[in-house]
């Protein structure tokens, strides 16, 4: 089973069109499959930057892209719904054990609720997942329905990911818009999330930076 056979398959595309007319309702940001594959591709990129093999590469990816399809069933504890679904449809495939155990536990994991980055897969996940921070997803399109997370992620102009190899850096470079959003509301719903990322930032013998309109923050 390979990412791109992930990408296609019915089953999770309908858990994720389920899990995005739930989270709409509820007013959520967007975790459909355009969130889904943007974070497997941020993972991968950090577990290539940081000299991992082709295999992890691949099992980071298919995490990434399945990592959010436990909000069919309800988006708390989300992770552990999703790790248990994933499970069910790769004990369907050609995946050995240990590589379907690598991803259901990086889905179970990525949440900063309950998670932790254990290795080197579920780190990655949680780097990536929590970086995606931006203005496409937010679905309200009327700025007096936005609550909190509409404001900040609205706020966000522009969202990248960096690497400082010789000083051992990820680097989350953020430009907001303080006319829509503090950053105090910013820190108010990333604090948790920034602090996952620090700690999953180690297991790549690095450290987590936030730079927000062109200053250090964290």
């Amino acid at each position: 089973m390979k990412y791109e056979d992930i990408v296609k398959n019915k089953e999770i595309l309908e858990y994720y069109d389920k899990g995005t007319e739930i989270l709409d309702f509820l007013g959520y940001t967007d975790h459909s499959p355009a969130h889904t594959m943007l974070v497997a591709e941020k993972a991968a990129e950090v577990l290539t930057v940081f000299g991992h093999s082709e295999k992890e590469i691949e099992l980071v990816k298919i995490a990434g892209f399945m990592h959010d399809i436990g909000n069919c069933i309800n988006r708390k504890h989300h992770a552990e719904y999703g790790s248990i679904l994933a499970n069910e449809i790769l004990k369907e495939t050609d995946m050995s054990i240990e590589d379907r155990v690598s991803i259901v536990s990086a889905i179970a994991n990525h949440d900063e609720s309950t998670g932790v980055g254990f290795d080197a897969i579920t780190a990655a996940l949680i780097i990536a997942d929590k970086s995606d921070v931006r203005r496409s997803r937010v679905h309200a399109k009327d700025p007096v329905l936005f609550d909190i997370h509409d404001r900040v992620n609205y706020a966000v102009t522009d969202s990248k990911l960096e690497y400082d190899l010789e000083k051992k850096k990820i680097i989350l470079k953020l430009q907001v818009d303080e006319n829509i959003c503090t950053m105090y509301d910013y820190f108010d719903i990333f604090l948790g999330r920034m602090s996952m990322c620090s700690q999953a930032a180690r297991i790549f013998g690095a450290k987590f930076s936030l730079v927000v309109n062109d200053q250090r923050v964290l």
